[in-house]
């Protein structure tokens, strides 16, 4: 059965432009019905999943439209989500960083924090 764009937006907790953006990029391809109207079915409902989880793993849309159209191109694919791994281990990296920062403050004994030699020490590699 197809749904129209308000249901499958509806389905996904979507506003119905975000499908229209993700179709004038070329992310989604849904049928027409005579009158014109979108017509979705269970690929385009999984393709939005997969649009999705490239979202949750940090991918651009432009990114997962390369993905998705290219999907038999294996080196470009791998070549993609090599470069991507790589940003995404120097996210991680500052992120436990400042975890590691923020806990370090939250149990400093220093009466100031600006005086902490912890800090001044982060502060003095950054000069």
């Amino acid at each position: 059965m197809k749904s129209s764009i308000g249901d499958l937006a509806a389905r996904f907790g979507l506003p119905t432009h975000v499908l229209r953006h993700w179709e004038q990029m070329g992310l989604l391809t849904p049928e027409r019905s005579t009158a014109g109207h979108r017509l979705y079915g269970e690929a385009d409902a999984a393709r939005i999943v997969l649009i999705q989880l490239a979202k949750e793993a940090g991918l651009s849309l432009e990114q997962a439209r390369r993905l998705l159209t290219d999907a038999r191109d294996r080196q470009s694919r791998r070549d993609l989500y090599a470069a991507h791994a790589e940003t995404l281990r120097r996210r991680i990296a500052a992120a436990e960083a400042a975890l590691a920062l923020v806990e370090h403050a939250a149990e400093c004994d220093a009466d100031d924090f600006t005086t902490c030699p912890h800090l001044a020490a982060k502060v003095a590699g950054r000069l």
